[in-house]
Parts: structure tokens; C-alpha cells; sequence
């Protein structure tokens, strides 16, 4: 699958900005603040419906502006797709594929499939644990429409449910209401838990060989999936721990309280080990996610690498750059040196100064 344009209106600092993509490589240069890191968030956004930043759509709307429009042209099979986005102040998003509009977002993933990596995703392993549910559900979202059906239920239905609690301190007779709020809970929980656990599974068998490849053969990564509670043991938990969300007004138990460990040797480098070793990690989480993508899809997915080549080290960006030679993908940086000393074949350069692409 390949991006062939993209064309944007009123979305962050550009005005209009119309953009023919290679299939190869393409790099976004410039300053610092000039708009490249939009460029990239538009797409990832066009494509999965989310920020990858997590802003909201009034935010990505051009300042003094009601809307803003982002149109994508894709390749995939053969098949010549195009997605319309039109983002709102005030009302939900609109998106229309080669002309239809859709009812649900989530009619749109599938479509394709994007891989983003920025700087912030070298600190997945020591940021809390909401990040790394993040990974999972971007991730799983994009390769299954159910999992994004069973995620958004329970999302919803876990928000209800807080809300109830809040509501009963108040109003006891809903008291009686919360087991129909409950097995509905656990209906889509248990979902949830059995894919993440299969994907860090799908996982588990990428990682390892990867990780002793950046770290000369020296380390061996183990990614292990902490769920807050076993899928068969769900009901229960929320029967036991009732009394006490009912007094902490909140949920206590599900898998909105997962996490993931990352193991060398025993030991958990998420509290134990260096930054150098959290950095290597990161990098073999995202080379993972890469070659996950292409086993579960069939296809390539497309790279978004959001300035991340000026927080490695010469052989770290050498073994990324050498990854990534078959997929198209859209790179931001400051300078070329680095694909310069690499030997790295570049295909498309645009100069980003101020909003104006050359």
C-alpha cells in the first residue's frame, strides 16, 4: 500500500498544501516549529481517524478557522482509493471514501495501515502505563475492526458504569442497576483481554530476534502482557471489589488497568534498566510492529518517522534505515546528514519553511 497524495485545507498551519508523495522515501526537512510533524499527523490522522498526538479535531483546525479538510489518495492492490476528511469545531468528523460518506469511523480502518514513530515513543518503556495500552489499542484498532468494536463498547460502557457510581451516592435506588452495567462490562472485557493477550503473543515471536540483532547479540527482550485481571476471573473481581468502587467511585478492575513489562534477563527495565536499554527497546517494539503489520495484512504498511533519527546513535539509525528500504516512508528531520553518512537512498526531498512546502 502507498500514499500517492495528499492535499490539505485549513489544517494546523496550512492553509492549502497539495503534495504529490513518492513510493519510496520521503523526507520532510526544515527548522524546527515550521509545520513538518503536521504533514505526518495529518496522514496518520486521514488514515486511522486519531491523532497520533491524541489532539483533539478542534485543536487541528487552522487558527480563526470553522474547518479544515484533508483528502488522501491511496494505492493499494492496484486499487485506486480516496479518503475525504472533514474535521469540525463543534460537530463530529466527516469522512467519505472515494465519495460515499460512512456512517462509522471505524469503516475506514482497514483501509490501510500506518506505522507512527516519534521521539516520544522512545520513552513507551518508562512512560506510565497508559501509554502502552495506547500502543496496543492503535495497533489492534487498525488490524481488526472487531477488536475496535469491543474496545469502543467498553469504553463506553466502563464510563457509564464510573458515572453510576458517582450517581448512587446520591441516588441509592440504582444500586440495583449496576449488575446490568456489569455483565455487559465483562462481555466486551474479556474480548479485549484475549486479543491484546494474542498480539503480544504475535509479538513475543518478532521481538526476540530483533532486539539481539540491535543489541549485538548481547540481550534477549521478553515482552510480557500484566493484565489486571484474567478474562474467566473478570465477573468475579467486579462482585468482590464492588463495595470498594462504590466508596473510590471508580472501576477498579479490567483492562483499562493493563500493562506491559519488558524483560532482559529477568530483569524489568521499565524500573531497572538504563536509557540506553529503554531506547534499544522502544526502537525493537516499533521494528516489531513494522513486521507484525506485514504478516497480518499481507501488505506493507505505511512509515511515519517523526524526527526520531536525531535521538539515536550511528548504529541504532543504520539498523532502522536498513529496516525500512521496501515500505514508503514519510521522514521529518532537521537536516540530511544522517542519510548522507548512511548511504541512504532518498527519493523525494521537500524543504519545509513556515508552512510553505518546496
Amino acid at each position: 500500500m502507498v500514499i500517492e497524495s495528499i492535499k490539505l485545507e485549513n489544517f494546523r498551519n496550512y492553509e492549502t498544501l497539495e503534495l504529490t508523495l513518492d513510493p519510496g522515501t520521503n523526507i520532510f526537512y526544515g527548522e524546527n516549529a515550521q509545520g513538518k510533524t503536521n504533514i505526518l499527523e495529518s496522514v496518520y490522522l486521514c488514515g486511522t481517524t486519531k491523532s497520533h498526538k491524541g489532539s483533539k479535531d478542534r485543536e487541528m483546525i487552522r487558527f480563526d478557522q470553522e474547518e479544515a479538510h484533508i483528502r488522501m489518495k491511496l494505492d493499494r492492490d492496484g486499487s485506486s482509493y480516496s479518503i475525504d476528511m472533514h474535521l469540525k469545531k463543534n460537530r463530529p468528523k466527516g469522512i467519505a471514501i472515494n465519495g460515499v460518506p460512512i456512517r462509522k469511523a471505524g469503516e475506514l480502518l482497514g483501509l490501510g495501515n500506518f506505522v507512527f514513530f516519534s521521539p516520544e515513543d522512545l520513552n513507551i518503556i518508562k512512560s506510565g502505563p497508559g501509554e502502552r495500552r495506547r500502543f496496543m489499542d492503535l495497533e489492534l484498532c487498525q488490524l481488526s475492526k472487531v477488536y475496535l468494536f469491543q474496545l469502543s463498547n467498553y469504553n463506553k460502557i466502563l464510563n457509564q458504569r464510573n458515572k453510576l457510581l458517582k450517581e448512587i451516592m446520591f441516588r441509592p435506588e440504582y444500586l440495583d442497576t449496576l449488575d446490568v452495567w456489569d455483565r455487559q462490562l465483562v462481555q466486551y472485557g474479556e474480548r479485549v483481554i484475549r486479543e491484546r493477550e494474542k498480539f503480544v503473543g504475535r509479538l513475543n515471536e518478532i521481538i526476540g530476534e530483533i532486539h539481539q540483532r540491535l543489541s549485538g547479540g548481547r540481550e534477549t527482550l521478553v515482552i510480557h502482557y500484566e493484565k489486571n485481571v484474567e478474562p474467566e476471573e473478570f465477573e468475579a473481581r467486579l462482585t468482590a471489589n464492588r463495595n470498594r468502587d462504590l466508596k473510590l467511585r471508580t472501576t477498579q478492575a479490567g483492562p483499562h488497568r493493563d500493562d506491559l513489562c519488558f524483560d532482559i534477563g529477568g530483569m524489568d527495565i521499565r524500573k531497572f534498566g538504563s536509557q540506553g536499554q529503554q531506547r534499544t527497546a522502544a526502537l525493537s517494539l516499533k521494528l516489531s510492529e513494522i513486521e507484525l503489520v506485514k504478516q497480518e495484512i499481507k501488505d506493507t504498511p505505511v512509515l511515519l518517522l517523526d524526527d526520531v533519527l536525531s535521538e539515536l546513535d550511528s548504529s541504532r539509525q543504520k539498523y532502522l534505515l536498513d529496516g525500512i528500504h521496501d515500505i514508503q516512508t514519510l521522514i521529518t528531520c532537521t537536516g540530511l546528514d544522517e542519510f548522507v553518512e548512511n548511504r541512504f537512498e532518498i527519493n523525494k526531498v521537500f524543504r519545509v519553511s513556515d508552512g510553505v512546502v518546496t
